[in-house]
């Protein structure tokens, strides 16, 4: 009989049978002026980033997933998946559900969505879904019994789990203990993503069996990853949107072992990052990391057009300013980024 990691090794290959990427990136959603998905956009913009991206997940914080209502986000996972056949990528789904109770009919939808109601991993990889992203449900002072249960009967759905850890919503961490719990018990349950930039599940030396682990904290990229002796086996990043080939020259020049060169370009990121998220979060609408990786993305997008093509239209309904527009084109020319002639030229 097959171990429990064992088990999860078997489901890592089926899922990605090309193996597991260091690089993941929580999508951007495009709107339309009159706030409709704009699919010709969104797919150009993974198109941009598919030489360096493999594994796309939706709707994450990035992509406006806790602002979507459930008709906003089934729709959005509909054209995704059948990009995902196009373009070849995988498509973890972010189901965004914080109250108890509340997450495992979501996933059961999801699963009817795109595979007739099958959590068989076989059938999931067949129609490009690797999986699906929750968090401990919500609550300061939530005792971690109460957070394991809630994880253990989305595990017990069978389908193949990403567990999140993101303070920022939940208000509240799994405990080293919990995901070592949870590991030891549930093979599906086979990636965890830290946002918390607290690091506190990797640094506790607990034993995550073959767990594979990403980051999602920004900033001061190449030294969590093991490549280079850190803590994380890959990054899942709002700014892969906008970075997404840098940070894969920097994965890459890790493994070879150039080290240098890695974090100087690690460091060039993280200056651009630092300060055009400082000035996203001053906006009184949408997520910062939504923003400003969609301040930067324009650049890319439409390149020396960029300051005569309206600015990015946002979920809420307002256009991202032109000063952070401005802003996030001088600093990737001060930090030597070229843009080139954009993707959407």
């Amino acid at each position: 009989m097959a171990s429990v990691d064992q088990e999860r090794t078997a489901l890592i290959h089926t899922l990605f049978p090309q193996g597991m990427p260091r690089l993941m990136c929580p999508l951007l959603t495009h709107y339309t002026a009159d706030g409709a998905l704009d699919t010709a956009r969104i797919a150009a913009h993974i198109s941009h980033m598919r030489p360096s991206v493999s594994a796309f997940l939706a709707p994450g914080s990035t992509g406006d997933g806790w602002e979507m209502s459930a008709t906003e986000s089934d729709e959005l996972l509909r054209f995704l998946a059948e990009e995902a056949q196009r373009q070849d990528f995988s498509l973890m789904a972010g189901v965004l559900r914080t109250e108890p109770g509340t997450v495992v009919p979501a996933i059961h939808t999801m699963l009817d969505l795109f595979t007739a109601g099958s959590a068989d991993p076989t059938d999931l990889a067949r129609n490009k879904i690797c999986g699906f992203t929750v968090t401990p449900p919500k609550g300061a002072e939530l005792p971690q019994e109460v957070i394991l249960a809630e994880l253990e009967a989305i595990a017990r759905t069978g389908a193949p789990i990403a567990i999140y850890q993101l303070p920022q919503i939940t208000e509240n961490e799994m405990s080293p203990e919990t995901v070592a719990t949870l590991v030891a018990k549930y093979p599906n349950v086979y990636l965890m993503k830290d946002t918390s930039g607290e690091d506190h599940v990797v640094l506790s030396g607990v034993d995550l069996d073959n767990l594979y682990l990403v980051r999602g904290a920004e900033g001061d990229y190449a030294k969590w990853i093991a490549a280079n002796g850190g803590y994380y086996d890959g990054f899942l990043l709002s700014t892969a949107n906008s970075f997404a080939a840098p940070l894969g020259e920097m994965i890459s020049l890790l493994v070879d072992g150039k080290v240098d060169a890695a974090t100087s370009l690690s460091q060039r990121v993280s200056r651009v990052v630092a300060a055009v998220f400082a000035e996203a979060g001053k906006l009184s609408f949408g997520n910062a990391f939504a923003n400003a990786n969609k301040a930067i993305d324009h650049h890319y997008a439409w390149g020396p057009a960029a300051a005569t093509v309206e600015p990015p239209m946002t979920h809420s309904g307002n256009r991202l300013p032109d000063s952070l527009i401005t802003l996030a084109g001088e600093q990737l020319a001060a930090e030597g980024f070229e843009v080139g002639s954009g993707y959407m030229g």
